[in-house]
């Protein structure tokens, strides 16, 4: 760390060394099932859980007494007498989600009811290493903290989405093809230099943006989820049943470097024809700057003239808005192989929702209906009969949020197990 990172945590370390909640399993329960619902009475938690009426007042006594849980009005009436609802004490500490991406570093500071206190966002490469990567994370969130009036709260819990193959039980990047000088670099154990009494979580960016989608909202209908992150890279978070499928060694959902052209060119992973060197975002520059060099497209030269030198996603869809056949035939041919792919994993997994999300995403409907066309095609009647395959709701959102939510997640879940 630098030094003046250090001094500028000191005095938030400090104050974190009360960042435990000290809770017992039971009272970790019914914490983990009023997170999950927001407000629960009493009577609630009896029919969620197997625990008896005086243990559940027991709990709820003590999580009160401990300031962890609060009182948050009445339940409806339904013609007898209204129960007390209760609800996570969102003063009682801070949970910070750090999404790092291959180029991006977005933060968010929340409650422990996910109430937002402080966001920021900001370009950065992520092929520039971890400790200055890192570091600038850590002098972010400071800063944030200390803008923001928070530093008499302790930091309970700290989730980070990275885009690599994650060892979730070690918390290390293993291997990653974009992220040189990351593998198997102690992330938890340098972070915890500047929070050591907090809980800090390392996952997959795409799982960490699964589950953001999953827990909006809007994307509770279904159990089974597939989100397709398109970006630098191409990368899927599965949800199981509610909760994020990791595989044996956490790395489930590495979509991108799956072989769709034997005779394509090398991946960074050192393989041919890898889905995320025909289809990924730069491979799409790639092909989108060559046209430009060629002259097959006017439009998009007036696009990079207008922007510097410098082409988006939201630029070339733009250009096939106004009927660039170059920018159409591109986002077309991407959409045609991220779609071959999703279809043998929805007649493999059957899921029940398909989400799509990533910086490539913004090409907007040309792209979406070219994946479906092929999903369609290629999978089996009976998986796609009743099956939604659309964007995400939160699309910028979903990385800072799935961290939150893992933090949460792993902190109730750390205590139960104890």
């Amino acid at each position: 760390m630098t030094a003046s990172v250090r001094l500028m945590s000191e005095r938030m370390n400090q104050k974190s060394y009360q960042s435990s909640m000290e809770i017992s399993s039971a009272e970790a329960v019914l914490l983990d099932g009023i997170r999950r619902h927001q407000a629960l009475t009493k009577n609630d938690l009896v029919a969620l859980t197997d625990f008896s009426r005086s243990k559940i007042a027991g709990c709820v006594n003590s999580l009160l007494e401990k300031k962890i849980l609060t009182k948050d009005g009445y339940s409806d009436n339904t013609g007898g007498r209204r129960s007390v609802l209760y609800t996570l004490n969102g003063k009682r500490g801070l949970l910070f989600g750090a999404d790092i991406g291959a180029t991006s570093i977005d933060l968010i500071i929340t409650d422990l009811n996910r109430k937002v206190l402080a966001r920021y966002s900001e370009s950065a490469l992520v092929s520039e290493g971890p400790q200055k990567v890192l570091d600038r994370v850590t002098g972010l969130f400071i800063e944030l903290v200390e803008k923001h009036g928070l530093s008499n709260r302790p930091v309970l819990a700290f989730g980070v989405g990275v885009p690599g193959p994650v060892n979730f039980k070690e918390g290390m990047v293993v291997s990653p093809p974009i992220m040189p000088g990351w593998d198997q670099f102690p992330i938890v154990d340098y972070l915890n230099e500047q929070w050591p009494d907090t809980l800090i979580i390392i996952d997959n960016d795409v799982n960490i943006m699964a589950l953001g989608e999953y827990t909006n909202q809007e994307g509770r209908d279904r159990k089974n989820i597939i989100f397709i992150k398109i970006g630098t890279g191409i990368g899927a978070g599965i949800i199981s049943n509610g909760e994020i499928y990791r595989g044996s060694s956490g790395c489930a959902g590495d979509i991108g470097h799956i072989c769709v052209d034997k005779n394509g060119p090398i991946c960074p992973c050192g393989n041919r024809g890898c889905l995320e060197v025909l289809a990924g975002g730069a491979a799409i520059a790639e092909r989108v700057m060559r046209a430009v060099r060629e002259g097959k497209s006017p439009i998009l030269r007036k696009y990079l003239d207008k922007n510097s030198g410098k082409l988006t996603a939201k630029e070339v869809g733009a250009a096939a808005k106004e009927g660039d056949e170059t920018s159409i035939e591109i986002i077309r041919e991407s959409g045609r192989l991220i779609g071959e792919v999703l279809a043998v994993l929805v007649n493999f997994y059957n899921p029940g929702r398909i989400v799509i999300g990533g910086g490539v995403s913004k090409f907007g409907n040309l792209l979406l209906a070219s994946i479906r066309q092929s999903v369609l095609k290629r999978s089996l009647p009976l998986a796609t009969k009743d099956l939604p395959i659309v964007f995400s709701t939160i699309i910028d959102d979903a990385g800072v949020f799935g961290a939150i939510n893992l933090a949460l997640d792993q902190l109730l879940i750390r205590q139960i197990s104890d």
